[in-house]
């Protein structure tokens, strides 16, 4: 089975499990991100401080002025926009290339969604919700990365999306550093099931380029196969996807198992899809096939080992199987 992982990069918020940089000098904390850590390169960020803001500090607002929006701190009525969009800019054009980032949920600066935008200063109930200075921007730019704030990653589906997703580009991210034909053909093969299930149709047009009957260049190649790839993780895998690569999978050792080893697997497949069972189930005894039976392409592919079994929690792939999808409405 494959074992090794690239160590994706990620941007975090400091306050989340890193350092008391909140406004009031608190830590937030996420069990998330707490296992997370020492499985990705992080790159911290608080946006406030970085303008040179205290700890603990006088919290800021957006303000709808006009057609703008404007970072504001009620108290002072200070206007931080300006120094706010600078401090971006330069943390931005520093920044090497990441896989995802984990933002503080609501936060006028950081937040990817949901926050509050008032009509003034004063205590008024807020008009609207958008997202925050930075997530705004981080949104802009970069939403084909794995995006989500520690908020909704309590969210077992969110979370398993957002694993799936982030360690499927940063293997992209690799492979593309090699920049080689070869490089784009491995990772294409080894993620095929995984491409499969996230949406096929993408997955048989990105096995069009790597065939490059056009004698592309590799660099053209990868810009051609990345967007496609974007756009198949944009939203996890639906129930039954995740059913058909497993029945597609069965195939494999429909001449090597038992009647009632097929029937017991089967039996697991339809409790999934009931929802009366985890993924991990139908997924394990797959999985303890492929030991058994030596299956060298199963065993390469990371649709049976996306990201490192410590992540991996029973109410992520429970969640898997729900029927909400926590994609459509942004404002989530």
């Amino acid at each position: 089975m494959v074992g090794e992982f690239v160590r994706p990069k990620v941007v975090i918020s400091r306050c989340i499990e890193y350092e008391n940089v909140r406004w009031n000098a608190q830590i937030v904390r996420s069990e998330f991100v707490e296992a997370l850590i020492p499985h990705v390169e992080a790159i911290t960020i608080c946006p406030e401080v970085g303008i040179g803001l205290g700890v603990p500090r006088e919290t800021l607002r957006l303000v709808k002025t006009g057609s703008s929006v404007r970072l504001i701190q009620p108290t002072t009525g200070e206007d931080y926009t300006e120094k706010m969009f600078e401090f971006i800019g330069d943390f931005l054009s520093d920044l090497a290339e990441v896989d995802g980032y984990i933002l503080k949920s609501r936060s006028p600066t950081s937040g990817l969604r949901g926050v509050k935008i008032y009509p003034s200063i004063g205590k008024v109930p807020h008009i609207e919700r958008g997202s925050g200075i930075f997530g705004g921007i981080v949104r802009e730019r970069f939403g084909h990365l794995a995006l989500e704030d520690e908020g909704r990653l309590r969210n077992g589906k969110i979370r398993e999306h957002f694993l799936r997703k982030l360690y499927t580009l940063a293997r992209f991210r690799e492979a593309r550093s090699w920049g080689t034909f070869q490089s784009l053909l491995r990772f294409h093969t080894e993620n095929k099931l995984l491409l499969k299930a996230y949406r096929e149709k993408n997955m048989r047009e990105m096995g069009r380029i790597v065939a490059n009957k056009e004698q592309l260049s590799p660099a053209s190649l990868f810009d051609a196969y990345g967007s496609l790839l974007y756009s198949a993780l944009r939203r996890p895998p639906r129930c039954g996807t995740y059913t058909n690569v497993l029945m597609n999978s069965l195939g494999y050792f429909s001449k090597k198992i038992t009647g009632g080893e097929n029937q017991f697997f089967l039996d697991s497949l339809n409790k999934y899809r009931d929802g009366k069972i985890p993924l991990i189930v139908p997924v394990d005894i797959m999985r303890s096939w492929i030991v058994r039976f030596d299956e060298e392409y199963l065993a390469q592919q990371s649709f049976f080992n996306p990201y490192p079994d410590e992540l991996l929690d029973v109410s992520s792939i429970v969640e898997a199987c729900g029927s909400r999808d926590y994609w459509k409405d942004e404002t989530l």
